[in-house]
Parts: structure tokens; C-alpha cells; sequence
């Protein structure tokens, strides 16, 4: 039970719901959910069970590709379907010369506020808590990244656009914000994340194929926890170092090149766990897996 399962997230369910529906269907002690979705969106939750909870913060790191649709003319309080409308606007004549315009100031690095409906907290309090009782408060711009943004439809005052992100995006103000310099105000209306990196080709699986399976004694394939981190340099120890480093020592690797964190692995191959190498090839443990 230690590995990745990459559910279809269904609408109308928090991912934290959806969480604890499969952790109970599969009998997971532990289980961790990579990036939030809200629950009208739909698509891939990564849920790390067992021992891959370890990598989880890892997976989050990664960018992410969301399909979604903008409503022109109406502005919603928690930037979705969800929210009572708070402000209305014309919607212009809108060409895909003036769209494409638009998509081009939003690529790239930027700055981005995050909305009070979210999970960041302000004293140990959800923002999400605060919006609802009627209180905002200032919340500090953050780092963003826009990789790619490009239109899939427009027209009917909507305009169905797909995007690769940073962790840390905003899509519900990212929609916003493209209404808002299109002269006009908008919400999302539809929202699914086709992937999460590395796992751009990899299969979901939905919520009932997980009953379904569990119930008649079988098991989805899931994702080992070192297939996640492709990236990542990896480092293969020799059995009395790997004894050492299992038991909270640095060592000190022959030849030992790579830097920063790293994938450990035993004499036999087996995914230790996350450690960080320094230079001259010492390495310490840094989230090492249990093993019975």
C-alpha cells in the first residue's frame, strides 16, 4: 500500500472528501492528496498512500495543466458557479485577435493574489472561513508561472482556454483577471485538471472503478513513489551504507556527484526513501521509508 493512485476527481466533492473515501476503500493508514481542487472542479488528484505520503510535497512542486471555461458579464464571490454574482459588466465584441492579446499578458512570471475562498490561513484560520462570515482581509501577491495559454473556443460570451501552471496558481482568478483586461468581468464556469506533472500520460482512475475493484478483492495499479520524482538525481548505496543512512547516519558515497536532494536506493534496488547530498559526496537521510 505504498504508492500513488491517480484519481478522476468527480464534481461536487471536496478532494479532501475524496480522499478519505478511497483511504477507506483501500485500507490505507495514511494517505495524502497532492494539490487541492475545488469541489467544482474535476480531474486528476494525486493521492499518495502509505509510505509515498513522504513524496507528496514533492509532487506538488509540480506544474499542472487545467482545461476551463470563462462566463463573461458576471462576477461571482468565490470566482466560480458556487458564489452569489457580486458584480455585473457589458460583454463586449470580443475577437480572437483581441483574446490572443489578452493571453499574452498573462504568460509567463507573474504576481498573483490569491482569493479569500481558499485554504490558505490567515492566524491558523482558513481564508475561506473569514469570506464566509463577510470578512476580507489583505492577502500578500504571490509568485506565479504561466507557462502556456492557449484559446480552445470562444464564443456565446464564454471563452474555453487550457493552461500549464506553477504550483500556487490561482485558476478561478487567473479567469478573472483575463475578463477584467478584456474589459468585461467573467467566472469560471467549468474547470478540470488534465495533469499533474510527471504524470501528463498516465491513466485515471474514478471513483467507482476504485469500489469497483476493491470490492471484488482486486487492486488498481498505482504509481511507485520514486516514479514521481523523475527529476530527481538518485543515489544507489552499497549494503553497509544503506545500513547506516536507514539508522539516521550520513555517509559519505565513493565518487558521489549529485547535490541537493536525492531518490535513495539500497544494494537490492529498493526505493529507500529522500535524502540530500552536499558536495564530496556525503549524503544524509532526509524522509526515509519504514519497511517491515
Amino acid at each position: 500500500m505504498n504508492g500513488i493512485l491517480l484519481l478522476d476527481k468527480p464534481s461536487g466533492l471536496s478532494s479532501n472528501a475524496a480522499l478519505q473515501r478511497v483511504r477507506r476503500l483501500m485500507g490505507a493508514d495514511k494517505a495524502g492528496h497532492v494539490g487541492s481542487l475545488d469541489p467544482l472542479a474535476t480531474g486528476m488528484l494525486p493521492i499518495c498512500l502509505g509510505e509515498a505520503t513522504k513524496v507528496a510535497g514533492d509532487i506538488t512542486a509540480a506544474r499542472k495543466r487545467y482545461q476551463f471555461t470563462i462566463a463573461f458579464g458576471h462576477r461571482t464571490a468565490t470566482g466560480d458557479l458556487e458564489g452569489e454574482v457580486v458584480e455585473t459588466a457589458p460583454v463586449p465584441p470580443l475577437t480572437m485577435a483581441q483574446v490572443q492579446l489578452a493571453l499574452d499578458h498573462f504568460r509567463g512570471s507573474q504576481a498573483q493574489v490569491p482569493p479569500m475562498f481558499s485554504a490558505l490561513k490567515r492566524d491558523g484560520q482558513p481564508l475561506y472561513k473569514l469570506a464566509r462570515a463577510g470578512i476580507t482581509v489583505e492577502r500578500a501577491p504571490r509568485h506565479i508561472e504561466i507557462s502556456e495559454l492557449s484559446v480552445l473556443g470562444l464564443g456565446d460570451g464564454e471563452l474555453e482556454l487550457t493552461a500549464l501552471c506553477s504550483k500556487g496558481t490561482y485558476i478561478r482568478v487567473l479567469a478573472e483577471d483575463i475578463a477584467r483586461y478584456l474589459g468585461t468581468c467573467g467566472h469560471v464556469i467549468a474547470l478540470r485538471r488534465l495533469y499533474v506533472e510527471p504524470f501528463d500520460h498516465a491513466r485515471m482512475h474514478t471513483l467507482a472503478e476504485v469500489e469497483a475493484s476493491c470490492q471484488g478483492g482486486g487492486m488498481l495499479p498505482m504509481i511507485a513513489a520514486d516514479e514521481a520524482l523523475p527529476g530527481m538525481a538518485s543515489v544507489h548505496l552499497p549494503a553497509d551504507l544503506a545500513g547506516r543512512l536507514a539508522h539516521g547516519q550520513t555517509v559519505v558515497v565513493a565518487g558521489g556527484t549529485a547535490t541537493g536532494k536525492v531518490r535513495l536506493y539500497d544494494a537490492q534496488g529498493r526505493f529507500m526513501g529522500l535524502g540530500e547530498a552536499e558536495p564530496g559526496g556525503q549524503v544524509r537521510p532526509r524522509r526515509l521509508f519504514a519497511f517491515s
